[in-house]
């Protein structure tokens, strides 16, 4: 054991590049499938709403042989969001395999990941995946990849990167693009080639380990996860573990695995090189170290950027509070939230500035980042009221106030691009790029992030579903002034009971309908958009009144049109600051602050921030 050759290396790329068809592809061709074994795609992706949404959220482990030498892969997530999972994994690994597709060529979260993989001092490799896509353009990726590479600075070694081109979906890897592709040999023979195994002289020095991921089990407890940077440990062995704080503690480890395909194998002691999860320190945390007992040598601790948007978790106070789900108190809201900062580094929690308010203030790295916690949660039995999302700004150095910024890629249809360009110009967005086939515009644009809440579904109506939309972070800029929030008010209803038909068919002609008939509606919920700039209250609860004398065609059935249903994601977009997200087990609704017309005209005039 203490002399098997060990690398590490990490999967990295943008959204739907063919990250996790590819480890699927690895986990095949190093033996971690039987032969007549039935496989998922995706496997991976294991969590409920990685399957539902097609995205990878969470870093996982997994480990291949190949030629004697055992390889630990990290899939990482792909989307901007959920970079925390990306940062605090990378120094855990010993190269990454950038992913760019042929055709679309480097995306915002290319940019991303792989800095951080840069600013590490790994040398990548790139490969060049969907060949067989009939707009494929590799080579001219390829240069666009080396011009990413030199604008973050690579050192003359990085710029030197092996690049392969391949198809994920076939298992297929190859050093050029004339070749005919078997399978990914060539692939694992680069990464061994450039890597190299792990020392194992670092075996006989003295223990160095740091903690990169938190896992939880039902029977033994807390997990840590995280690589040995030097020397080894054992089952049973008391070790001293060094808070990020710099407070030392004892602790004894109680179990030891290690990574063997997608399951973790018991084993009584592992060395320098291996990734491993262990249990029996309650206390652990991500980025503690390990070290021997009188023999402490603490690792710099994992820095992660800063959130740029926040949303306040407030207990559900509407007159369907409780009907459905368990947890419903501030005490419960306070405790899940705890448990998650425990695994989310990306995340943080404040108390509310409004002491009267009960509730917390959430702060990630986005929309999605944040709604994939909601949605966690709701599903757990948590009833919330979410506000609208706010960005997070700074302070500069000369006292400036500077605002989080985006990098956004929009591929759209010629005949639309009038439209987006000019919405985009008026949410103080700064066209840097563009070009056009003709048929479709790439363009890229540098815009404010608060100027993209609630953006993405006029994006989706402007281009007819026909436009994509990438976006990721692009640093901090001075505050660009005052934006344009949503247009149109909002229908309101002011009675509560079971909708009827009668009532939203004479509602439709104010504006689109959230819901359809006998749906349970309280005071102050909303029920529509109004087609006008203002709120209108209105009643959907009204029936028809009854006459003692029948007209031809007067009893016809109604014919409703299909309500707007909105996804927790848009609903959080389409919020003002005077209203809220209920969020139950059951449902999302939209809902006014202040259920009241009374209360909303007292506070029609106040300032957002009062509530923060």
């Amino acid at each position: 054991m203490s002399n098997q050759k060990i690398i590490n290396i990490a999967v990295i790329a943008h959204v739907d590049a063919g990250k996790s068809t590819l480890v699927d592809a690895l986990l095949k061709q190093g033996g971690a499938f039987r032969d007549n074994q039935e496989v998922v795609e995706q496997i991976m992706d294991s969590n409920d709403q990685e399957r539902e949404r097609g995205i990878t959220i969470y870093s996982k482990n997994c480990a291949i042989e190949y030629k004697g030498t055992k390889i630990n892969i990290v899939d990482t997530p792909g989307h901007a969001d959920f970079s925390s999972e990306v940062e605090r994994i990378m120094k855990t690994v010993d190269t990454v395999i950038l992913l760019v597709d042929s055709s679309e060529g480097p995306m915002p979260q290319t940019r991303f990941v792989l800095s951080k993989a840069l600013e590490l001092g790994l040398n990548p490799i790139l490969m060049i995946n969907k060949i067989d896509k009939k707009d494929q353009r590799a080579e001219e990726v390829v240069e666009e990849v080396l011009e990413l590479f030199m604008e973050l600075d690579a050192t003359d070694e990085q710029l030197d990167f092996k690049t392969l081109y391949g198809i994920a979906r076939e298992g297929i890897a190859q050093l050029n693009l004339s070749d005919q592709g078997v399978d990914l040999s060539p692939m694992f023979d680069t990464i061994i080639e450039q890597v190299g195994t792990y020392p194992i002289e670092l075996a006989e020095k003295p223990l160095k380990m740091q903690v990169s991921s938190l896992a939880y089990d039902s029977f033994i407890g807390r997990l840590g996860i995280g690589r040995i940077f030097e020397g080894k440990i054992a089952e049973g062995q008391t070790v001293s573990v060094v808070k990020n704080n710099g407070e030392v503690k004892q602790a004894k480890i109680s179990k030891l695995t290690v990574y063997q395909g997608l399951n973790k194998v018991a084993v009584k002691e592992a060395f320098a090189g291996d990734i491993i999860t262990f249990a029996g320190i309650e206390h652990i945390s991500i980025g503690d170290t390990i070290n021997e007992l009188n023999n402490i040598n603490p690792m710099e601790p994992i820095t992660i950027e800063e959130p740029t948007m926040s949303m306040n978790f407030l207990v559900n106070t509407s007159p369907f509070a409780g009907k459905v789900g368990k947890f419903v108190t501030s005490r419960n809201i306070k405790e899940r939230l705890e448990k998650e900062l425990e695994v989310n580094v990306g995340l943080k929690v404040e108390p509310l500035d409004n002491p009267t308010i009960e509730g917390f203030k959430v702060l990630g790295r986005g929309e999605l980042h944040l709604s994939v916690l909601i949605e966690q949660m709701r599903r757990e039995g948590f009833e919330l009221a979410i506000s609208k999302p706010e960005v997070i700004f700074r302070k500069g150095d000369n006292g400036t106030l500077l605002e989080p910024m985006e990098r956004v890629i929009l591929n759209i249809p010629t005949e639309y691009s009038g439209t987006v360009i000019n919405k985009l110009n008026q949410r103080k967005g700064l066209m840097t790029d563009m070009d056009s086939d003709g048929v479709r515009d790439k363009i890229v644009y540098n815009i404010p992030l608060r100027a993209l809440i609630g953006f993405r579904s006029e994006f989706t109506n402007d281009t007819h579903g026909e436009g994509i939309m990438v976006r990721s972070s692009n640093g901090f800029e001075p505050y660009k002034g005052e934006i344009e929030s949503r247009k149109n008010g909002v229908l309101i209803s002011m009675a509560s009971g079971k909708t009827l038909p009668y009532a939203l068919n004479n509602l439709e002609e104010r504006g689109i309908l959230f819901v359809g008939p006998q749906i349970e509606v309280y005071d102050g919920m909303i029920v529509g958009q109004h087609s006008r700039d203002n709120d209108l209250e209105v009643n959907p609860t009204t029936g028809k009144k009854l006459t003692n004398t029948r007209a031809s065609g007067s009893d016809d059935s109604v014919k409703l049109t299909p309500p707007k249903l909105m996804t927790l994601e848009e609903a959080l977009e389409y919020i003002e600051w005077d209203e809220l997200v209920e969020v139950t087990p059951d449902d999302i609704r939209l809902r006014k602050r202040w259920l009241s017309n009374t209360e909303r005209r007292q506070h029609r005039n106040d300032n957002k921030k009062v509530f923060d």
